[in-house]
């Protein structure tokens, strides 16, 4: 009986946010920009003229709404409507749009959206000119979506309906898009079949629709990715956000990397993999791959485009006596290497009077914070460590980033 009254309190609260009164002051500047210093002042001068519920309904949308900009944009984010968990598991608009566009490609025209949540990749599949069915479980959650799709002018493209996504008949749409919740009351969700709904459930409706989207953790072991997917990593500036099984497409057991917002995409087929790259000697650059590209076990085909090798068997970093032009790694020009010491590390960004210092660390268990507390770095100069293993033992990398220009184009 509790959650019954939660839930309609929620419902009762998001619905007066939507009435003119709500919109009012939803739109009222003092309240889009109130930090949190100012936030009790603003609430204070309100409730003299409003109910008391609704202005900290209000607010609280209004800190939600600064929160979505990074996913959504000041345009968007300023318009539409979220809840906390919403904000959280919310696709962020340069992802939606890559997915439409995939879709888009294959021929897709309407798309049942399973587990939508606040309509996120519906807004996006419906910018990309597709019909969509969005369908969640939740009422508040449907709500949402649905004040969205009205607050973009995409109700005709949009139908929003609450139902259970497992008992919705979706042989008429062209396509299946499946995000299953992966967060419970604990927190992330690492056991796909204890997603909602698991994946062996997606899966299988995936594979009864012409085509198909599973969006998953990057995480997710390679061995329970199903021998009729297509599997794709996708990073945005340079961190991974997610993961997603394809299915009706023309590359089945393939993996893909799509860096955004370049849109840059490395791909392979299982059976064309390259083998692991052979382990040398620290050259002049080192290239970091992106995290899609590692994700996606493509480290290899970086290192065959930069001629380089791994310097270490477990290390995903890729050294190479040249310069190389590549999106799928950022190159550093290595200018020391030493065994790991705290002390060596000091007295030499002494020398070089270093005061910024950028700390990365793979295969090391020292925190880049603790580091860089130790060896105080001062100076007007700047330089990245590498904290790392070089043929199995700890060693430190020092270099700096190579400028853009400087990579020779058409390698």
């Amino acid at each position: 009986m509790g959650r019954v009254n939660d839930l309609d309190h929620a419902l009762a609260s998001f619905s007066a946010l939507l009435t003119p009164e709500g919109r009012s002051l939803l739109d009222l500047e003092e309240v889009r920009e109130a930090d949190p210093a100012r936030e009790l002042a603003v609430a204070t001068r309100l409730r003299r003229e409003h109910p008391a519920e609704l202005v900290t309904a209000v607010l609280a949308q209004a800190r939600l709404r600064r929160r979505a900009v990074a996913k959504f944009g000041a345009a968007d984010a300023g318009r539409m409507f979220f809840t906390p968990n919403g904000v959280e598991q919310a696709t962020r608009t340069s992802v939606g749009v890559h997915r439409a566009e995939s879709f888009k490609a294959l021929g897709v025209r309407s798309v049942a959206d399973l587990c939508c949540g606040i309509g996120g990749d519906a807004i996006a599949l419906a910018r990309a000119g597709i019909a969509v069915l969005a369908v969640d479980r939740d009422p508040l959650t449907c709500a949402v979506a649905r004040a969205n799709a009205e607050a973009l002018g995409l109700a005709g493209l949009i139908e929003v309906r609450e139902a259970d996504v497992t008992e919705v008949d979706t042989s008429t749409y062209d396509a299946v898009f499946v995000d299953p919740a992966r967060r419970g009351g604990r927190g992330r969700i690492f056991d796909p079949e204890a997603y909602s709904p698991p994946l062996s459930w997606a899966i299988e409706a995936a594979r009864k629709a012409p085509h198909a989207a599973l969006k998953i953790a990057p995480g997710i072991p390679h061995e329970a990715v199903p021998d009729d997917a297509a599997a794709e990593w996708i990073s945005d500036g340079g961190d991974v956000k997610e993961a997603v099984l394809w299915f009706g497409t023309d590359d089945p057991a393939s993996h893909r990397a799509t860096l955004l917002p370049s849109g840059a995409s490395l791909w392979s087929s299982l059976d064309a993999m390259l083998p692991d790259p052979q382990v040398r000697s620290v050259g002049r650059y080192l290239y970091e791959p992106d995290g899609a590209v590692i994700r996606a076990h493509l480290v290899a085909e970086v290192a065959a485009r930069v001629d380089g090798g791994l310097i270490d068997e477990t290390i995903a970093y890729v050294t190479s006596d040249s310069l190389h032009e590549t999106p799928y790694a950022v190159a550093y020009e290595i200018t020391d290497q030493l065994p790991f010491g705290v002390k060596k590390l000091k007295a030499l960004l002494k020398a070089r009077e270093v005061g910024i210092l950028t700390v990365k660390k793979r295969g090391s268990a020292v925190e880049p914070e603790e580091l860089r507390r130790k060896v105080k770095p001062q100076g007007k100069n700047s330089a990245t460590v590498f904290l790392t293993r070089v043929g199995g033992a700890p060693a430190m990398l020092i270099g700096h980033p190579v400028p853009e220009t400087s990579s020779p184009s058409g390698a």
